[in-house]
């Protein structure tokens, strides 16, 4: 048995699902968000809160159960609350700025300056710059309503120009990374 797929959802009061035959609608302040069940797995909804049973003990059903109650949290959480990840620019001379058009411009080390435009329901900020440990950390916080696609977005930025094992203070990490320093060739 799941343990995760067998946890109720509750509903916060500001937040509307609607759940047609295999989709399921969840509304709230932040936006909205549509997923279609896969099949094997029944939800019900009765006063302000959400189950999640499978259909039959087959091995797909059974790995599916969790999944789906996992996905929903996620929808009900991110129109009630929304999700954000924090990703730290550093380096030396290393910038980030949002621009007027929405799109961050990256300016970390190549010849050029890179831009990211980011997908719709996604909001990127560049916080003001710190000093931790003698290095300058630019924040870029990646919000949005989609659990899912807020990660995604966050790994493509790191993706950009990820931090160096041999130069660790170089690069784009997550808040909170640690990055390890590896040690170069030993000159004999």
């Amino acid at each position: 048995m799941s343990r995760i797929g067998q946890k109720p959802i509750p509903i916060p009061n500001k937040v509307q699902v609607v759940l047609n035959k295999n989709d399921v609608h969840v509304e709230g302040p932040k936006g909205h968000l549509d997923w279609r069940l896969p099949l094997g797995i029944d939800v019900t909804l009765e006063e302000n809160v959400i189950t999640v049973q499978r259909t039959s003990d087959q091995k797909q059903h059974r790995a599916l159960h969790g999944l789906a109650r996992s996905l929903i949290a996620n929808m009900v959480t991110g129109v009630s609350e929304g999700f954000e990840k924090k990703l730290r620019v550093v380096g030396t001379g290393y910038r980030a700025e949002v621009n007027r058009q929405k799109v961050l411009v990256l300016d970390v080390g190549y010849s050029h300056s890179v831009s990211y435009s980011p997908p719709a329901g996604i909001t990127l900020s560049v916080e003001a710059t710190e000093t931790v440990d003698g290095q300058t950390h630019t924040p870029i916080l990646v919000s949005g309503i989609d659990k899912q696609l807020v990660g995604q977005v966050a790994a493509s930025i790191r993706q950009i120009k990820k931090p160096e094992i041999y130069k660790p203070c170089k690069g784009i990490r997550y808040d909170g990374e640690r990055v390890r320093d590896k040690e170069g060739k030993a000159a004999t």
